[in-house]
């Protein structure tokens, strides 16, 4: 099968069976979305979930978490995955969004970057659902997925994955189909034990088809 054709296979089954992919972190504006995913990075959507709420509660706005410490952020953040890290990020992030944005989460993802704590996926992930830019953030779900499906072949990092899914997925797709990919991964692709067999993606899928050859060897 054809990339081309594999990707409008995969696209049109996810359009049939998951038209609606939304981010699963909670948040009610620009500002708390970029707290949420500088905090979600190597932690899971539940637990940041469960850190949110007191963390925006006592810090409702960057000018509020920019004159916290270190370490009163740090308590609040303290069951996540790197807290010290993340807390140093967080207070920088607030204090260059006050100092140089004005407090307005910017749009770009070059801007994006120059705030503490914002790789490019970061970057990526407030564009695209803040902004509904066309921009495709790449983490260990989508690179996985991406790669066993097929839409990639031996991607060397996430940015060259995120360049072949940027040009192949239609531009108005590209911040639907982060979400798709990361769905996927997240409930049935699973990193050790990916759910093949109820998986509607399967008759598409190279990595699928790659484990039954192997199994008719046998």
């Amino acid at each position: 099968m054809r990339k081309k054709e594999r990707f409008e296979k995969v696209i049109a089954w996810f359009q049939e069976n998951m038209p609606i992919a939304e981010t699963e972190l909670h948040y009610t504006n620009p500002y708390e979305l970029l707290v949420a995913v500088i905090l979600s990075a190597q932690c899971t959507d539940k637990r940041v979930n469960q850190i949110t709420p007191p963390l925006f509660e006592k810090y409702p706005t960057a000018f509020d978490l920019s004159h916290a410490s270190q370490d009163q952020i740090f308590d609040l953040i303290r069951s996540c995955s790197y807290p010290n890290n993340k807390a140093k990020h967080l207070l920088g992030m607030a204090k260059m969004l006050v100092e140089d944005f004005k407090e307005v989460v910017p749009d770009d993802v070059k801007e994006l970057q120059k705030l503490p704590g914002v790789g490019r996926k970061t970057a990526n992930v407030i564009a695209s659902v803040v902004y509904d830019k066309p921009a495709m953030a790449v983490d260990t779900h989508v690179f996985r997925v991406s790669e066993r499906l097929g839409l990639t072949t031996k991607s060397k990092s996430p940015l060259e994955t995120e360049k072949v899914l940027v040009s192949y997925f239609p531009e108005e797709l590209i911040a639907t189909a982060h979400h798709w990919l990361i769905l996927h991964g997240r409930y049935v692709c699973l990193a050790r034990k990916p759910k093949c067999k109820p998986c509607g993606l399967k008759d598409y899928c190279r990595y699928f088809q790659r484990e039954e050859k192997k199994k008719e060897k046998k």
